[in-house]
């Protein structure tokens, strides 16, 4: 048949019957396709079906089977998609075959599909078919617990009913079938009392919960054991069982008992939070449990509330404690009753039922008798009240009786009583040692900081005579009225006005007297001529404001100011105000200290003590070893008239130096001597000449050449240096007296002085005494106090001479001043 015509397809249906596997029913069905449409069937299979397999599950037919022209193809569930190769098709039969059981609880229906092909070409001749393999249930399923073992913790006080425990099953055949339906049962029970059974919880029967009637008692049994099974209703029927553990749990179902039946204890009279007695319980519950935990109360002989009695965590004990002093006078001793309980309410179970106390009728407790007698002491005096107030005005008169005490005593002799301050911290008041009157010895003052909220307190002591004697206090609390003592006054007296920014200043006043002694003040100025300066505005309030009424130059001022308080009471004040020129707040904009600052002729002083000191240093530590002299030409005409001599660069400084001469017209010249030693060049009249008639002369009128060092063999050495002045000595004159200024190297020169005369001495050898040459300074010297001279004891605080050392100094200032300057910085 073309795939134009009409055509039809055979479905057989081969099923085995479990009875006999060699028989097969054959149940055919002819499916008619109109306009190329195939008509679906199902086939049913059984599952987990036993074998041997593979087994003829249907056969599939086609009108052009029979030229053999065509062969069949399955698709689908069980073919081509998992679980794969369950399904297979004879390609020239259409026989379908399954090839191992299938269980329904894993793949309960099957989709195939199946195609005629052309076995030449192989392309589909026909459209395709699909069918339906529906796996038929079998009860290979029992139901199973979920979980199979089950443990309960159950208080032993549950009353009896419903039980918080419950079970669950589950059966995985087909749903709604006898094979999925099961009931569950008890089986067993370990012990058989009380009776456990199970009831279905509301709206399922596939949990159930446990229920039981009676009661449980702990002492007896603590675990039940109980079997449960559940059955379904398949052929056969198939079931399992789960284990239930109850672990009852204690409850309190014993009282707690005391271990004494009677206590005896002491307490001192008037005693306060004091530890009496422990007393111990004993309780069969299980320990450290709601059941065993031990309440204490009181129930008689506490009806003052001297006593409490409270529970020691640790040991369960009851603690007896006294809170309140107990007068020996009022009583000698106290009878308590003390019950005990448990956190927990009491349960019984008697004969399998529990018993319940009936209403308005509790269970009766232990108690136990403690008795409590009380030892006398010597009881304090007591004051009449513990506290007393006074009131009175301050600024009162000395003499004032202030309070007298009322006071009794039930051990002492009243009369014996004596009196002491405690407390009287600005000392105002005296008391009587013998009848306690408080009297004032000084006036009051409110505003003293004694006073604390216009209260001021004074405590009082009173002493009997008892052995050991008791003490008793009364706090005496005097308000202090308030009088008109004190004028207002300004709580700043110096005050800064920006004349850059505004034109006014705060002026805040204040009055140590409250109200109405105090604010709102009335202000004003102190004098008339002030008006056109200033003005204050408001002129009455708490606080007032100082306004400039003209531009003020820059500098401080005094304006006077008159105060009021409320009760005209007035005080003239002076307020500083300094206008000055602001930067950042109120803070003036003004030079910094002097000290501050260096400026040239300060950096020139530094940089010349500087050099002093370097030049000390090198002439202390210069070891005369080098023959070679060198020096440095003295030029007489350079400004500052100071001369730095070098001795020796390379081998230390000399030991010798140029003393110089001073002269006056009222004095003889003075010469050093140096030393002696072969003299090597011949004195002129216009200078030194050497040996081979060389001639060495200053530009200054000086004439001179480096002298002759010989070194001697102990280490030491001898230089001869001749040196002449060819002019006249000049003389100073300053003030009307006549100073000759010469030149020196202070505490370095002495020190070389020294060491030359030393040096000479030492030497063995006998040399011709020469005369010293005198070498005399011709200029004018510095104007500048010698650093030798600037000590704290003759400078003091003027240090005004720096400010002109030289031209040089000066120099020297501005070079040091320039990178300083552009950094931006203050010195």
């Amino acid at each position: 048949m073309d795939r134009g015509s009409e055509g039809c397809l055979l479905v057989e249906v081969t099923a085995t019957s479990k009875n006999d596997a060699g028989n097969r029913e054959k149940r055919e069905a002819v499916l008619i396709r109109s306009k190329r449409r195939w008509v679906l069937s199902t086939v049913d299979l059984e599952e987990n079906r036993p074998g041997p397999y593979p087994i003829e599950l249907t056969q599939m037919f086609n009108d052009k089977k029979a030229d053999n022209t065509v062969k069949f193809r399955l698709q689908g569930d069980g073919v081509t998609r998992e679980p794969f190769g369950l399904f297979t098709i004879d390609e020239n039969t259409g026989v379908v075959f399954v090839h191992r059981p299938i269980d329904r609880e894993i793949h309960p229906l099957f989709h195939v599909d199946f195609d005629v092909l052309d076995r030449q070409t192989g392309k589909e001749v026909d459209k395709t078919l699909s069918f339906n393999v529906d796996i038929k249930d079998l009860n290979d399923n029992r139901p199973e617990f979920s979980p199979d073992t089950i443990r309960v913790s159950v208080p032993e006080n549950t009353p009896e009913g419903i039980l918080q425990a419950t079970l669950q099953a589950h059966d995985n055949d087909q749903a709604d079938t006898p094979n999925s339906q099961f009931t569950m049962t008890v089986v067993s029970q370990e012990p058989a009392l009380p009776k456990i059974s199970l009831k279905d919880l509301p709206g399922t029967t596939k949990i159930k919960q446990l229920a039981f009637t009676g009661c449980f008692d702990y002492d007896k049994v603590k675990t039940y054991k109980l079997l449960v099974e559940a059955k379904d209703k398949g052929t056969p029927a198939m079931s399992s069982t789960a284990t239930i553990f109850l672990e009852i749990k204690d409850a309190n179902t014993h009282l707690p008992e005391f271990s004494s039946t009677k206590y005896n204890v002491e307490v001192m009279e008037m005693a306060l939070n004091k530890e009496l007695l422990r007393i111990g319980v004993i309780d069969k519950d299980t320990p450290n449990t709601p059941a065993s935990r031990a309440v204490f109360s009181i129930l008689k002989g506490n009806e003052d509330g001297n006593y409490k009695i409270e529970t020691d965590p640790k040991t369960n004990e009851g603690v007896l404690s006294v809170i309140k002093g107990k007068d020996f006078e009022k009583i000698d001793i106290a009878e308590l009753e003390i019950a005990v309980e448990n956190e927990e309410k009491l349960f019984q179970c008697v004969n399998g039922k529990a018993l319940s106390p009936k209403p308005g009728s509790p269970p009766k407790l232990n108690s136990v008798k403690v008795a409590v007698k009380v030892i006398d002491v010597n009881d304090p005096p007591e004051f009449k009240k513990s506290t007393e107030f006074i009131y009175r005005n301050e600024n009162g008169a000395p003499g004032d009786v202030l309070f007298v005490p009322e006071i009794k005593d039930e051990d002492s002799n009243i009369t014996k009583i004596r009196y002491e301050l405690v407390q009287d911290p600005a000392k105002w008041v005296s008391v009587d040692p013998k009848t306690g009157k408080i009297t004032t010895v000084q006036k009051m003052d409110r505003e003293s900081p004694s006073v604390k909220n216009g209260t001021y307190t004074v405590v009082v002591q009173a002493i009997d005579d008892g052995k050991p004697p008791a003490t008793g206090t009364c706090t005496v609390v005097i308000f202090l009225g308030d009088v008109n003592d004190n004028a207002p006054y300004l709580t700043s007296k110096n005050v800064v006005m920006c004349g850059n920014k505004v034109d006014r200043v705060n002026v805040i006043p204040a009055d140590l007297d409250g109200p109405p002694y105090s604010s709102p003040f009335t202000f004003s100025l102190g004098e008339e001529k002030l008006r056109k300066l200033w003005k204050l505005e408001p002129t009455t309030g708490v606080n007032t404001s100082l306004i400039s009424l003209t531009s003020l130059p820059y500098g401080s001022y005094s304006v006077p100011l008159k105060i009021q308080d409320q009760q005209a009471v007035e005080s003239e004040e002076v307020l500083q105000v300094v206008v000055c020129e602001c930067m950042v707040g109120t803070v003036c904009r003004g030079r910094l200290p002097l000290s501050s600052r260096l400026g040239p002729a300060a950096i020139g002083l530094l940089f010349a003590g500087l050099l002093l000191f370097a030049l000390l240093l090198f002439c202390v530590k210069c070891d005369c070893r080098n023959k070679n002299f060198q020096h440095i030409p003295l030029n007489l005409q350079d400004e500052g008239n100071q001369t730095l001599v070098k001795y020796n660069e390379e081998g230390g400084g000399s030991i010798y130096k140029l003393q110089p001469m001073l002269t006056s017209k009222y004095g003889q010249m003075e010469n050093m001597k140096i030393g002696s030693a072969p003299p090597e060049y011949m004195v002129a009249t216009d200078g030194y000449r050497r040996a081979d008639n060389s001639m060495l002369r200053s530009s200054g009128g000086y004439q001179y050449n480096s002298g002759t060092f010989q070194e001697m063999s102990n280490g030491g050495g001898v230089m001869s240096m001749p040196f002449r002045k060819q002019s006249t000595v000049r003389s100073y004159w300053s003030g009307g007296s006549q100073m000759s200024r010469s030149f020196s190297l202070a505490r370095a020169e002495r020190t070389l002085e020294e060491r030359i005369d030393k040096k000479i001495s030492g030497l063995s050898v006998d040399h011709p005494v020469y005369s010293p040459y005198l070498y005399v300074y011709e200029g004018n010297g510095s104007d500048c106090q010698s650093l030798d001279q600037l000590t704290v004891s003759n400078l003091g605080d003027n240090l005004d001479f720096l400010q002109d050392l030289g031209p040089k100094f000066s120099n020297l200032g501005g070079i040091c001043q320039q990178p300083v300057e552009r950094r931006n910085v203050r010195l």
